[in-house]
């Protein structure tokens, strides 16, 4: 049976038959001991703030972060909000008197300022921040002491009643005793059961109610913390579960983010770079097929460049289609992902999808620098219902796919660039070498004729002796051109590649060579290098041509600017007066030279030789380059 009675009443009964003088002083020793137990919990919670304002300190000088500081804020508003209102599931409350309410409002002005502190950014110097925590806790000690006051004006008086007290315990102890073990300690051991087992995490844990006294709503109070922690306890596991799983899938997606990015920087070839990404992206995007379509610089039409598990004769129907006669394509400047379902349709050529079974496609465009280059288009025969991360990943997919196109775009056309650069310098040396040379025998041969129709054998013999000699002079700029042509730098040091110039030059001319090297500094880069040993070839070919020198030597100065000379002993020439052959070799080291930001100068004295010098920075200044035109825009 529930009792209904409150403690007070069932304790007023039990004790009857007692004088009245006994039940008055009983009540009132009930009173003081409910004052005294419910002033040292306020009293505890008190001194607990002091704790609290050493650890919010030492948190603040370990910069915790601010949700840390916060939680550890709002534990000490719960102080403070519980000293003023009290606690309903437990005896706590402050004795006030003016005294305790005039600490309390010091310590709560005082509170709002040192929060302020705590929450500031940054932080104070940890002197001012311990002088201010200092200050606050003489506050809390006052506020504690008032407190301390009254629970000792409250103990004596428990005190006079104990004495009084002492003669009429001894007949109504063994009542009390029963009575209190009946309506507090058997209620108090349930609670206190009941909490062990919250602490262990057993929320459903539940007490008796039999009662309706203080310790039946403490019961009932105590029921319902226990059903809300187990509210929250299941809701906070719940969102760990949807948490954990959305990281996992997170970590799913960045590593096949990862996957495919590494695929694309690694690929080379652009066939093996479209199906190997398509049939990547298919698996990943769990879709049914997968096609990839290229428009490139005519936005008017696509063209199929790579599918995965599509159909043949959809390939085949669709290798190149018109914008605006399909789903699949969409206009520049309206470019997002769409997911399109797919209806049964007898217009063409939808009815290929509906043929097929598809029920729905998600369209990603492929653009770079908010341009749309081409579409990708994922189709399914179940309905889609992809989260937004998963459109995001794909957007990021279509965009690493027109970065690595592009990429292999732009190597093919440096590579274009360069073979062209080739050509042409080719060209320009065919032309300022043999081509002048055939000229020079196409006269001489000319003359020939006219000297034989005339029998003029003097002047015949004069012309062969001019062909002989140019016919030598053109095998001598062919085999040049061979080795100029041939040339290779060391990656590590040109001076190897310059002795092995000097040795085919001294091959060839029989002249004699030197070369002399001084200072030290890194290694100039292999363009670089090439460049430089060409300057050089062209300035030992004009020695072997014009200069008729015994002796050639060659100088490599290494420093923050690179110098090489040539010198000869040769007959030297008159810089304002040169032959026109000899500009033009001058003019081609200069055109060299300046491909690399090198600078060439020649000094020349007649009977005294010629000393040309090269002079390189080793910071170089790298050509343009061309920008990579749109990719596949040759598609028709």
């Amino acid at each position: 049976m529930k009792h209904t009675a409150s403690l007070s009443a069932k304790l007023v009964r039990v004790g009857a038959g007692l004088l009245v003088v006994v039940l008055i002083s009983i009540g009132l020793t009930l009173w003081v001991t409910w004052k005294l137990s419910g002033g040292a919990a306020a009293l505890n919670e008190a001194g607990r703030m002091r704790m609290q304002t050493w650890r919010l300190t030492s948190g603040v000088q370990a910069q915790l972060s601010v949700s840390e500081i916060e939680k550890l804020t709002r534990e000490f508003d719960r102080s403070m909000q519980v000293l003023k209102d009290g606690d309903a599931t437990r005896p706590l409350f402050v004795p006030w008197n003016d005294v305790v309410h005039e600490q309390y409002s010091k310590v709560e002005d005082l509170w709002r300022e040192q929060k302020s502190l705590f929450m500031s950014q940054p932080a104070l110097d940890h002197a001012s921040l311990v002088l201010r925590a200092n200050t606050f806790l003489v506050a809390i000690d006052s506020f504690v002491l008032s407190i301390e006051d009254q629970m000792t004006g409250l103990t004596a008086i428990l005190n006079l009643f104990q004495f009084v007290m002492m003669a009429l315990a001894v007949g109504g102890a063994v009542i009390m005793l029963y009575t209190g073990y009946m309506f507090v300690i058997n209620p108090l051991s349930q609670l206190r059961d009941g909490l062990h087992k919250i602490e262990s995490a057993k929320f459903s844990v539940r007490v008796d109610v039999s009662s309706n006294d203080e310790f039946g709503q403490v019961s009932s109070s105590f029921n319902r913390m226990a059903a809300t922690l187990q509210s929250l306890y299941g809701n906070l596991e719940s969102q760990v579960a949807t948490k954990t799983q959305r990281i996992a899938a997170q970590k799913e997606r960045l590593e096949a983010l990862y996957g495919v990015s590494v695929f694309l920087a690694q690929t080379n070839d652009l066939t093996a770079l479209t199906h190997g990404f398509v049939q990547r992206v298919r698996l990943m995007m769990r879709a049914d097929a997968m096609a990839l379509r290229w428009s490139g610089e005519d936005p008017s039409k696509s063209l199929l460049l790579a599918t995965d598990e599509f159909p043949e004769f959809m390939q085949e129907e669709e290798k190149c289609l018109m914008a605006g006669v399909c789903a699949c394509g969409q206009p520049q400047s309206d470019a997002r992902i769409r997911v399109i379902p797919i209806m049964n349709s007898d217009v063409a050529p939808l009815q290929h999808c509906s043929r097929m079974g598809y029920v729905g496609m998600i369209s990603v465009p492929v653009r770079m620098h908010h341009k749309v280059l081409g579409e990708i288009n994922l189709f399914y025969k179940n309905q889609i219902s992809l989260p937004a991360e998963e459109l995001e990943l794909m957007d990021t997919l279509a965009s690493h796919l027109a970065t690595a196109v592009e990429g292999l775009r732009a190597v093919v056309l440096e590579r274009e660039a360069a073979i062209s650069g080739e050509r042409a310098l080719l060209a320009r040396e065919l032309h300022d070498s043999i081509a002048q040379s055939l000229a020079f025998l196409k006269i001489q041969v000319q003359l020939l004729r006219t000297a034989m129709a005339k029998n003029d054998v003097e002047k015949t013999a004069l012309v062969l002796g001019e062909l002989d000699s140019g016919l030598k002079d053109s095998i001598a700029d062919v085999r040049e051109l061979l080795v100029h042509f041939r040339t290779r730098a060391q990656a590590d040091d040109i001076d190897l590649a310059v002795r092995e110039t000097l040795q085919k030059f001294q091959h060839q001319t029989g002249l004699k060579v030197s070369r002399k090297v001084i200072g030290e500094s890194l290694p100039l880069p292999q363009d670089v290098q090439i460049h430089v040993l060409h300057v050089l070839q062209e300035a030992l070919s004009n020695v072997r041509k014009h200069a008729g020198a015994r002796s050639v030597e060659i100088e490599i100065h290494k420093g923050e600017i690179w110098r090489f000379v040539v010198r000869d002993d040769g007959a030297g020439f008159d810089e304002g007066g040169q032959r026109t052959e000899l500009q033009v070799g001058l003019k081609i080291m200069r055109e060299r030279a300046q491909q690399i930001g090198a600078t060439v100068t020649v000094d020349s004295v007649i009977e005294q030789g010629t000393v040309m010098t090269l002079r390189v920075p080793t910071l170089q200044t790298p050509p343009s380059k061309t920008k990579p035109a749109a990719i596949l825009s040759s598609f028709k």
